[in-house]
């Protein structure tokens, strides 16, 4: 009996301790399944236009809550279709007809950055709806078709969409807050009308950048 009662306690035991590995296990696939895109989306967004838009914007109001709201919003809206639907979305939206829109909207912004730089009000400050609208609209535009977008579509083809998309929000909202910091550090102490100057430059050649891009994927995609 008492070898009988060792050898129940034995298998027990070794019962416990398979349950204990597959559990360590799937917390290990799951958290792999949220690292893995954060990681890749915060270093890929490391530098990207859209941060520096963020960052550029930040520098012209005072409203962070709200370029943080509409930022993220057009985050969650574009990357968060992306990931709803996989790599559906690289194939629905005529890329060059988004980036030829997403160009056109830099520029708009370029030269009324730059017009705003002789108006009679020396901050140039974006309103709280100003601020809200401008981030969203500039983000919620690049970011089709972007690679954040596309990598996005392509983790959730792989891992579980909802963890894909706690790490791809999660790395965007990092970097966003990052940006807003830098550009309200710059902001005062540099020159307002500096800052504004580079913005709308800035601006202008990122709208170029993407027409250029739309022009020539256009023209490569009709060549084929």
């Amino acid at each position: 009996m008492e070898l009988v009662r060792q050898l129940l306690i034995t298998l027990s035991t070794i019962r416990v301790c398979h349950l204990l590995i597959r559990k360590v296990f799937d917390i290990v696939e799951t958290f792999g399944d949220v690292l893995i895109p954060l990681l890749a989306v915060g270093l890929a967004e490391m530098g990207d236009k859209t941060q520096l838009s963020v960052l550029l914007l930040s520098s012209r109001t005072r409203e962070y809550a709200q370029l943080l709201l509409g930022v993220m919003l057009a985050f969650l809206l574009a990357d968060g279709f992306a990931i709803l639907v996989g790599s559906w979305v690289t194939n629905v939206i005529p890329i060059h007809l988004v980036k030829l829109i997403s160009g056109a909207v830099f520029i708009f912004f370029g030269i009324l950055i730059l017009k705003g730089d002789h108006d009679e009000d020396p901050e140039g400050d974006l309103s709280p709806k100003n601020a809200f609208i401008s981030g969203f609209s500039m983000i919620f535009l690049s970011e089709w078709g972007d690679k954040t977008q596309i990598a996005s579509a392509l983790f959730a083809t792989e891992y579980d969409p909802r963890l894909v998309f706690i790490g791809v929000m999660t790395a965007l909202l990092i970097l966003t807050i990052m940006a807003i910091y830098l550009g309200r550090f710059l902001a005062a102490r540099l020159d307002r009308k500096v800052i504004t100057r580079v913005a709308g430059v800035v601006f202008l050649l990122i709208g170029l950048s993407f027409m250029l891009s739309a022009i020539t994927s256009s023209a490569f995609a009709d060549m084929l």
